[in-house]
């Protein structure tokens, strides 16, 4: 498998994904290459002090552009062809790599995501996911967390139908929950969104329906797949990321709200899409890089987009 890395993408690039790089390859990953994109000139030396060079493993495809954060995706897309993320996509797109991973702009990924490697047939819309750590210890997946801030029912049961893939092969539940975010428990409960979308959740055979969800039953073992239009998700992972922010000035010492560290997943996947695409968070470490590493391992290794593609075409 050949993974390609932006390791020109986040605030603290190209150090800590070059960091991620030496972590990843600590253990042996003998079936593994990772590509890295990015300034040559900056990267080499990097990998030298860190004890890495180009060999069998790793090699450096030169990128002298870097779209940044505040940049406008799709026009530095089509702009900037020479950046890390235009020949990640460009690699990925001509089959000389297997995955993509970038903690840049992440509206820029979300384009390049759409347009070059493409939604897989029959899905309308991808949507990305977010970790919601369950007091039992196991994780919860939330879709859709800003990708998709409007939604119409049949995205939301398309949803469903790829978070619970994902919850089932890449987060191990054998038949994965799925809640849809309400204000109520009751059928019928909701807006106009909700209560059109219920009835299509409750009719698909793809999915283990199990009824409305409240904000406050997120965190707790309501279900393993939580449902939402991009907005109301995007309000609901900010809010967790404040929590873990407040627990940590405070130097509030507690397992479980340690596991609100993005850094222990790295970073989250664009499901529906044909290609294994992973997007971090700008401030990703070393950590990060590495878990986004394995996650793309893991997705490939489990033929996750190859089931996606079984589903929809049935």
């Amino acid at each position: 498998m050949d993974i390609a890395i932006d390791v020109m993408g986040g605030d603290f690039a190209p150090l800590e994904a070059i960091k991620g790089v030496q972590l990843f390859l600590q253990s042996p990953q003998p079936d593994i290459h990772l590509t890295l994109i990015g300034k040559k000139a900056l990267i080499t030396p990097l990998l030298e002090s860190y004890g890495l060079s180009e060999n069998s493993q790793i090699s450096v495809v030169n990128a002298e552009q870097v779209i940044e954060m505040h940049e406008h995706p799709t026009k530095a897309l089509k702009e900037k062809t020479d950046s890390s993320i235009s020949i990640g996509f460009y690699l990925l797109s001509a089959g000389k790599t297997d995955a993509f991973i970038s903690a840049g702009n992440t509206g820029a990924m979300m384009v390049g995501a759409m347009f070059t490697i493409k939604p897989i047939d029959g899905v309308l819309r991808p949507t990305i996911g977010a970790y919601m750590p369950k007091q039992t210890g196991e994780l919860a997946l939330l879709a859709d967390v800003g990708l998709n801030a409007d939604c119409k029912p049949e995205n939301l049961n398309q949803f469903a139908v790829l978070g619970s893939l994902f919850s089932k092969h890449i987060l191990n539940k054998e038949n994965p929950r799925v809640a849809l975010v309400n204000l109520g428990e009751e059928e019928g409960k909701g807006n106009l969104l909700t209560q059109a979308t219920y009835p299509l959740l409750k009719e698909n055979p793809q999915i283990h329906f199990v009824g409305n969800a409240e904000g406050r039953d997120l965190l707790k073992d309501k279900a393993d797949v939580y449902i939402c239009d991009g907005f109301t998700g995007n309000v609901m992972l900010k809010f967790a990321e404040s929590i873990y922010d407040i627990v940590t000035e405070r130097k509030i010492q507690d397992a479980h709200f340690e596991r609100f560290n993005f850094e222990i997943y790295g970073g989250v996947p664009v499901l529906g899409v044909n290609k294994p695409v992973i997007i971090g968070h700008g401030i990703s470490h070393a950590r990060a890089f590495d878990n986004m590493i394995r996650m793309a391992k893991k997705m490939f290794d489990e033929k996750l987009i190859e089931r996606m593609r079984s589903s929809f075409a049935s």
